[in-house]
């Protein structure tokens, strides 16, 4: 199950706002209406007082007194009485619990009685000197009931209507949720927009961290112009203190980028003056052993052998100075030539030397049709194919099938050396393109490689503006390089010839 997305600053804000203003309104409302329900029932209570005084002196009873007519009264003269509000409720209740008259006045004015299941309800009313409110149903509703004794036996019941205090108390319910709601969406909207605006010096900040990150930081002159603008870097707020770390940090990282350069510009000057001081002397020990191994005399067997190992041992470490002598070229930005070449001729070439030198080896060389042309400088793109043939005869067996393709990709031409060798251990194939890099065992058969060959073969494809990568698995390895195709020349306008007038 995937993990749910945690939410923004922003949204965390607004909704605990929103959440909070809406416990807030439901207490502010709750207790309005209790206590606006508690005035209106106190103000029912004593209507219905009165309501009680008037019908028992409509009928000859004192209620404070305890005495009256040796009958019963008729619930008509109760609610007749004059002063009686719309909604008066009578009930005569005889000894025995049978209810024997029950009248209300409705809201016409006119005086109705009430169905059995109502009067029931009425009769069970207990008389302990508390009013009651109790629901009658039907188009009666709710009851403010009182019951008392009559001095010759039986109860009376009087009350009076709470339809009116259920309005009051329903309507101020639904103003004060309508207002709530209205005024939880009005800070919703305005939290929002507040907020969004609160944050932009955060917003600010993160955008300046983001644009850092997407800066290529790992080689060549570095240098972080980025910075939080000194607005957002004011340490007296808690974005400012953040605005003002990021710049701090960036002048370290800075700095230490600054420092990093110039020690590898150092030592690129190094191996640049190194290399090319080098080339002379070993040209010359190259030449002097050449000279003495084709002077013709006598030397002795192991003299002999001496100046041939001189001799290779020379041309070997003259390629190896040739080779960090370029890489020192391509470090400081050296443009290559830009010119359109015939990659088809280069990779027949390359792979006819690679024949040549590896006959133990199958080669196999997969071409378009149509000669495919690059942008590049040809002797380097040559090197480039000749490095990648050379590493994969060097570390695979012999009878390992080596596959040449090359592809027209639209704009690119893509061109792939696949190999079905032992593949390449996943523990040196993250720095396969670094300087003096070297497979493990089972690629490497003592060789005796510079590790310099896949250094030269990025270097150049990247000044080539193209990209060099690699994939390997045990029986597949395959190296890609992609480069720009050159553009195709559209033939110049021929101006028509003048039409001759007669």
């Amino acid at each position: 199950m995937a993990a749910r997305a945690p939410w923004t600053l922003n949204r965390r804000l607004v909704l605990t706002v929103v959440a909070v203003l809406t416990v807030v309104s439901a207490i502010i409302g709750v207790v309005s209406v209790l206590v606006l329900q508690t005035s209106l029932m106190q103000r029912t209570d004593a209507e219905l007082a009165s309501t009680i005084q008037r019908g028992s002196a409509a009928v000859g009873f004192r209620v404070d007194q305890g005495y009256g007519p040796d009958s019963l009264p008729r619930a008509f003269d109760i609610v007749r009485t004059p002063g009686q509000s719309v909604g008066t409720l009578a009930a005569v209740v005889d000894s025995s619990g049978d209810v024997q008259d029950a009248l209300y006045i409705n809201t016409a004015a006119e005086i109705r009685g009430l169905t059995n299941a109502q009067q029931n309800r009425v009769a069970q009313v207990p008389v302990d000197g508390h009013p009651h409110s109790v629901d009658l149903g039907g188009s009666v509703g709710s009851y403010r009931l009182f019951s008392l004794y009559y001095p010759t036996g039986g109860t009376i019941v009087i009350g009076v209507p709470l339809a009116g205090v259920y309005a009051t108390v329903a309507q101020l319910g639904v103003t004060i949720t309508l207002v709530a709601l209205v005024g939880i969406v009005i800070v919703a909207v305005l939290g929002s927009y507040i907020v969004r605006i609160a944050l932009r010096p955060l917003t600010r900040v993160t955008q300046t961290a983001q644009r850092v990150s997407r800066m290529k930081l790992d080689r060549g002159d570095v240098a972080i112009a980025e910075r939080v603008p000194t607005t957002d870097a004011d340490e007296r707020t808690e974005v400012g203190q953040v605005g003002a770390a990021l710049n701090s940090m960036l002048d370290h990282v800075g700095a230490a980028l600054q420092s990093r350069q110039e020690s590898e510009q150092k030592v690129r000057q190094f191996v640049a003056d190194a290399s090319h001081e080098l080339r002379t002397p070993l040209a010359s020990i190259r030449g002097y052993s050449e000279l003495t191994r084709r002077s013709g005399q006598e030397v002795p067997p192991d003299i002999a052998h001496a100046l041939s190992r001189i001799e290779s041992e020379s041309v070997r470490m003259t390629a190896l100075v040739e080779d960090l002598l370029l890489l020192a070229r391509l470090d400081e930005g050296r443009e290559l030539a830009r010119e359109p070449v015939d990659l088809t001729l280069l990779l027949v070439d390359a792979v006819g030397d690679a024949h040549a030198s590896g006959s133990d080896h199958v080669w196999e060389l997969d071409l378009p049709e149509e000669p495919l042309e690059v942008l590049g400088d040809a002797p380097r793109l040559q090197q480039v194919f000749i490095n990648l043939l050379a590493n994969a005869r060097v570390h695979t067996p012999a009878g390992t099938v080596v596959r040449v393709g090359l592809e027209d990709d639209g704009d690119s031409a893509i061109v792939t050396v696949t190999d079905d060798g032992p593949g390449i251990d996943p523990s040196v194939a993250a720095t396969l393109f670094e300087r003096f890099a070297r497979g493990d065992s089972s690629r490497n058969r003592a060789t005796g490689s510079t590790g310099l060959g896949l250094a030269i073969v990025r270097g150049v494809v990247t000044a080539q503006g193209g990209s060099v990568s690699v994939a390997s698995e045990p029986g597949a390895t395959t190296f890609t390089v992609i480069l720009p195709k050159a553009p195709v020349a559209t033939p110049a306008a021929v101006p028509a010839a003048p039409v001759p007038t007669p």
